[in-house]
């Protein structure tokens, strides 16, 4: 058994194919599914249910797979510990942030962190939270930046920052002038909201709660700035986050609106695996973070 053999089961289990896999572990399909079918010799046991049109994964082979990311994990760790007799902030650090924060956050904080860590260079993912959880834990992805609560085997988190949410209404509504809104308000209005999958969308539900009456009564886009959009062509109001809500995003054609006291709000933190040796690098990425003031943001110190 090779690490080898362990990655080319991976990259079959990910792609459901052996010529995908075979170009994402640059070796041929032949030398690829003799590889596999080597190692299945030799372990006695049948990994992949085969066919022309699909590849399965056996009950047994369910188990093998879990173990052999375990093993690359590890197999990962020691070049990280070795790592640390070196330059913990030099090389490239994968960071993976959520769709409702990178766009609002990356641009101001690479400036600060070429600041702080000039050797240190960003590989950057845009993904929902499930897909950034699953490639952290896989070790594709070294930190993330999501939204609280947050949970996963073997990860840890930071708190960086809170922010309040505001509403978002088109410069001829009704509540154009109003100082306020109240989250009961939202009940009886056509809310834009993310389409499912993207947590921004369950937090305003949770934090709106009699929003939830007029479930129905909602649409549904792929960013914050495809709702701001809608908003601008008076199709319905929404709600921001308000580092997406600040001067610099707005439209002439909307208006913005805080929430009355208590505001909804969401907590950003980091995220990484608990043995993930370049802590260097994740102080620096924090500290970098919390020096960008974003807009709208309420830095989380002291934890």
């Amino acid at each position: 058994m090779t690490l080898n053999e362990l990655r080319y089961i991976l990259a079959v289990q990910q792609t459901g194919n052996f010529r995908k896999a075979a170009e994402k572990t640059f070796v041929t399909q032949p030398a690829l599914s003799l590889a596999i079918q080597k190692l299945e010799e030799e372990l006695g046991v049948q990994i992949f249910e085969r066919s022309r049109t699909h590849v399965a994964l056996t009950p047994i082979g369910e188990q093998i797979i879990a173990q052999a990311q375990i093993v690359l994990n590890e197999v990962a760790q020691i070049r990280e510990i070795a790592s640390q007799g070196k330059d913990q902030l030099s090389g490239p650090l994968k960071l993976g942030a959520i769709y409702t924060v990178g766009p609002y956050l990356l641009p101001q904080l690479i400036p600060v962190l070429k600041q702080n860590a000039p050797d240190l260079t960003l590989e950057m993912e845009e993904n929902l939270t499930a897909n950034l959880r699953e490639q952290l834990i896989k070790g594709n992805l070294d930190v993330i930046i999501i939204a609280l609560p947050f949970t996963g085997p073997g990860l840890t988190t930071q708190p960086l920052y809170d922010e309040d949410f505001s509403v978002v209404v088109p410069q001829d509504h009704p509540w154009a002038k109003k100082k306020q809104i109240r989250t009961a308000d939202l009940s009886n209005e056509k809310v834009l909201l993310l389409s499912s999958g993207h947590c921004f969308s369950n937090q305003v539900r949770e934090a709106c709660s009699e929003f939830n009456t007029a479930i129905g009564d909602t649409q549904q886009g792929n960013s914050l700035e495809t709702l701001r959009n809608m908003v601008s062509s008076g199709y319905g109001i929404t709600v921001l986050p308000m580092s997406a809500n600040s001067e610099r995003y707005r439209s002439k054609l909307t208006r913005e609106i805080p929430f009355a006291s208590p505001a909804p709000s969401r907590r950003i933190a980091l995220a990484w695996r608990r043995n993930f040796a370049r802590k260097q690098a994740i102080e620096v990425l924090a500290k970098s973070i919390l020096q960008t003031k974003l807009p709208g943001t309420l830095p989380i110190t002291g934890k």
